[in-house]
């Protein structure tokens, strides 16, 4: 399984995916370890209107665990097979550590605003 998390500069989970610094793909084993973490550059402009769905379903992820997002993101990203929690927030690595475990608890909020003209 591979989970993507949206990345601000100091590791923890960026509040908007669209304008996150970079992308971190977590690889986790069958007993739900990590076992790899790649970087993916951050695309230019706003996610929803960037490419980075398509390249992380090539990459084979199957989950993104984001902070807020709009729905446009969500869309584009559940189109490429890849479910969204949002709410999520914190360090990186500790918030896949809790949703392996099954203890991760969100804020479920969607994004309303956006500077890149979603609407």
């Amino acid at each position: 399984m591979k989970i993507v998390v949206p990345c601000s500069k100091s590791d923890t989970i960026d509040h908007h995916f669209g304008h996150c610094h970079t992308f971190k793909v977590f690889e986790i084993n069958e007993a739900k370890e990590i076992t790899n973490i790649v970087e993916v550059a951050s695309p230019e402009g706003c996610g929803c209107k960037s490419n980075i769905a398509a390249t992380l379903k090539e990459m084979g992820v199957e989950l993104m665990l984001a902070g807020n997002m709009g729905n446009g993101a969500i869309q584009k990203l559940g189109n490429a097979g890849i479910k969204v929690i949002k709410g999520c927030e914190g360090d990186i690595t500790e918030c896949v550590k809790k949703h392996l475990a099954g203890t991760l608890s969100v804020i479920d909020i969607t994004c309303d605003h956006h500077e890149c003209n979603h609407h």
